[in-house]
């Protein structure tokens, strides 16, 4: 009797879940990716938030920097045309930051002009 119980039980599910199947228009790989990527926004949340906290901190400082700085910044991208030959900005004890430039055979070769100051 359960030898044909088990192979009836069977049979009687799988026209269930072929139904299941057709009814839902989404394909097996858009169910798979949604899936993905609902499992990377929970798992991506909490740093979110960490994100989102740090910018309510920062960011009144910051706006405040851009506010003060951003002409001056932007006057020295303007006249640095390679950043790769410099080093990254030092700041000296009494506060000052200085941008040195790379000693290489072409800086050799192209000496700053007299009397102006090399960015």
């Amino acid at each position: 009797m359960t030898r044909i119980a088990l192979p009836l039980l069977i049979f009687l599910a799988l026209p269930a879940a072929a139904q299941e199947a057709e009814s839902d228009p989404r394909s097996l790989m858009q169910r798979g990716a949604e899936m993905f990527l609902e499992g990377l926004r929970g798992e991506m949340a909490p740093a979110l938030d960490d994100l989102a906290g740090l910018a309510e901190q920062f960011g009144p400082a910051m706006r405040g920097f851009i506010e003060e700085m951003g002409p001056a910044m932007a006057d020295i991208l303007e006249q640095v045309q390679d950043w790769s030959v410099y080093h990254p900005p030092e700041m000296l004890p009494n506060g000052d930051i200085i941008i040195r430039r790379k000693v290489t055979p072409d800086a050799q070769q192209d000496p700053v002009p007299e009397g102006q100051i090399d960015l």
